[in-house]
């Protein structure tokens, strides 16, 4: 089930974005980067906070588009320094890829606009102390993106129970 999940997020992902860069009207801002090469630019920024307590990882993300074309589409990944319990139902815009790793639809992004938030709410395989996060764009359509670190983020989140903010 994981792989045809992974597998239909992808083209859906893909097919969206072909959409999006052909359909007149699309809103999109295209700028020239080199000899007869056009890239959009957007820049995607991934915002929230991880929770650890007891075993209870709980991971709160919103994505945010502040450049200035517009996206239809992006997927964040979200990588866990443990192993979570397998089997865990995720939101539907989100699929497992791995015991450690998820990945997540961030819906149409316009530009200087928001797309909407995904809280997951996980338990890991015993109780670990601490866990490292991190979370970066898997993909983006294809877009240029001239301040990638505002969607890169290692979070360390040690066993409190306090939001630990990206």
């Amino acid at each position: 089930m994981g792989d045809t999940r992974k597998v239909v997020l992808v083209l859906v992902s893909a097919a969206t974005a072909v959409v999006m860069g052909t359909a007149p009207g699309a809103g999109a801002s295209v700028q020239k980067r080199g000899a007869g090469t056009d890239a959009v630019e957007a820049d995607l920024a991934h915002h929230g906070h991880v929770t650890l307590s007891s075993g209870r990882l709980t991971v709160r993300l919103g994505s945010e588009n502040h450049g200035p074309a517009g996206l239809a589409d992006a997927t964040v990944r979200l990588e866990f320094s443990a192993p979570m319990v397998a089997g865990q139902p995720l939101p539907p815009t989100c699929l497992w890829s791995g015991d450690r790793t998820i990945l997540c639809r961030t819906g149409p992004l316009r530009p200087i606009g928001q797309g909407h938030e995904v809280t997951l709410e996980l338990r890991t395989i015993g109780t670990p102390y601490e866990i490292v996060v991190r979370i970066d764009t898997a993909w983006n359509g294809g877009a240029t993106d001239l301040n990638p670190e505002n969607h890169r983020h290692r979070v360390l989140a040690p066993d409190t129970g306090d939001p630990y903010v990206f």
